[in-house]
């Protein structure tokens, strides 16, 4: 096979774009066939977020953090005290 004829079977886009019926993709048609048997539920265009759960303080996580921090130093700090080397 020559160069030539490689590049009169690459495949041209435009060819493509012109043409009369575009199949859909794979999930188009996975969700059509879902939503045929099980419609889902009209939804507005942006919908109002749900109500927003308090979350915790931010000082409560950073305690908690700088205490596992220093709770790693100590263990540390004692092992190394104790080891014979």
């Amino acid at each position: 096979m020559s160069p030539e004829d490689d590049e009169e079977r690459e495949f041209d886009l435009r060819w493509a774009d012109r043409a009369e019926h575009k199949e859909p993709s794979a999930r188009a048609r996975m969700l059509a066939a879902r939503w045929k048997e099980n419609p889902p539920d009209p939804a507005p265009f942006r919908a109002d977020p749900g109500p927003v759960t308090p979350r915790r303080s931010s000082w409560a996580s950073t305690a908690l953090v700088l205490g596992c921090v220093a709770a790693v130093i100590l263990l540390l700090g004692y092992i190394q005290t104790r080891s014979p080397y």
